[in-house]
């Protein structure tokens, strides 16, 4: 079973991985994890002034960031993970890759705002649903 570990590095991040760990056994024998994360593109007049170059590295630091220490906590509980990354809008990329990535899973750990919330400011996991064509398992 290929799983997409969704990640932003945030409390709600570690209660799903806290969660895996845990339960691995019920993803079936010999799962393929790969970690994942979303960057915020930046105004393409930020990236004219300083440069791609620049604002590219950024990106990649801010990434590894988030998915070092998610990688190393998979590790020390025995579990092998690729890590990937990629500049986008957060749910609309998770969902894209998980469909590009031909994945079985895509977990990820869920804010638990009020609907009344997600109605003005918004969800990842909202846009995740919603663009989503693999089945999503939410912890939280």
């Amino acid at each position: 079973m290929k799983i997409l570990l969704a990640v932003d590095g945030s409390a709600y991040t570690k209660k799903m991985l806290a969660y895996l760990a845990a339960h691995e056994e019920l993803f079936g024998t010999a799962p393929q994890y790969t970690v994942f994360t979303a960057q915020p593109p930046l105004p393409p007049r930020a990236k004219a002034a300083v440069g791609a170059a620049t604002v590219n590295s950024y990106q990649a630091e801010e990434a590894e960031k988030i998915l070092g220490p998610v990688c190393k906590f998979l590790q020390q509980n025995g579990i092998d993970a690729k890590s990937s990354w990629k500049v986008g809008h957060a749910g609309e990329t998770i969902a894209k890759f998980a469909a590009s990535g031909k994945f079985d899973l895509l977990v990820m750990g869920s804010h638990g705002h009020s609907a009344l919330a997600n109605l003005v400011m918004g969800s990842v996991t909202t846009q995740v649903l919603a663009h989503s064509t693999v089945p999503v398992l939410l912890v939280r």
